[in-house]
């Protein structure tokens, strides 16, 4: 019977297979958790205070810290970085990003030029139609 400690026996720490990085701490949640009341709270007292001149332009602020936000929980909870499975899982984000954008843009662009190259209807026509 051996007295070397059971991780020497074997040649490797048990804790060893775990992923670097993989689980945030306790400062890092904190982190984030802050940033995440922060970027809720800014955009609530945008639109309650109606701090901006147009609701365009808070419409735009809103979805700014929405994005900003979107980005602080991909780091600080969900653990997204380069380094994360080899790079595999930022690549995927990069990747189902460009095909999101493509789409809501492609789908907008659609409807923009279908309203745009319609024929005008006065009330009037709409009645006799079938």
């Amino acid at each position: 019977m051996s007295t070397e400690p059971a991780t020497a026996r074997h040649g490797h720490d048990d804790h060893a297979h775990a992923h670097e990085g993989a689980h945030g701490t306790m400062k890092s949640y904190v982190t984030g958790f802050v940033l995440s009341v922060i970027l809720t709270a800014i955009p609530f007292w945008l639109v309650m205070g109606d701090v901006l001149a147009t609701p365009r332009a808070t419409a735009m602020a809103v979805m700014v810290f929405g994005a900003i936000q979107i980005v602080v929980h991909m780091v600080y909870f969900l653990h997204m970085n380069t380094k994360a499975e080899g790079g595999w899982t930022m690549l995927a984000l990069i990747f189902t990003v460009v095909f999101v954008v493509i789409t809501l843009s492609g789908s907008l662009w659609v409807m923009y030029h279908l309203n745009t190259n319609m024929m005008p209807m006065t009330p009037h026509d709409m009645r006799n139609m079938p």
